[in-house]
């Protein structure tokens, strides 16, 4: 069964940190790369930063030097550790399954349910 499942959400002031974790089936994780997606209210789902089995890593350009992706092969999980918060970090935030080729991540239809960031100013 294909599962992905995001925790670690909530609310924080303007410059604080968040980690994310998203579980993925063992199935998913030795296979796929593993993206970070993000959707604000009224605005398009957007790639965050995505790390391949091998370690090769791409992030959005707006959160370089803030985000960290990494894989733990031990639990199956993708982290996204977020530093240095912005009120427009404010979104739903999901994982994906999908493949990262020359830099270019491409999203497959398996998502998580998603976990709520928000960021106060």
């Amino acid at each position: 069964q294909v599962q992905l499942v995001e925790s670690g959400g909530g609310l924080v002031q303007a410059g604080g940190s968040l980690r994310l974790s998203c579980a993925a089936s063992p199935s998913i994780f030795r296979v796929n790369a593993i993206g970070w997606f993000r959707q604000a209210p009224g605005k398009q789902r957007e790639l965050v930063a995505a790390i391949d089995v091998g370690g090769s890593i791409k992030y959005a350009d707006s959160v370089k030097g803030r985000f960290t992706i990494s894989r733990d092969n031990a639990k199956n999980t993708v982290n996204l550790q977020m530093n240095s918060l912005k009120p427009e970090d404010t979104a739903a935030y999901y994982c994906n399954r999908g493949d990262l080729y020359s830099e270019t991540y491409y999203p497959s239809n398996y998502w998580g349910q998603g976990t709520q960031v928000t960021v106060s100013s």
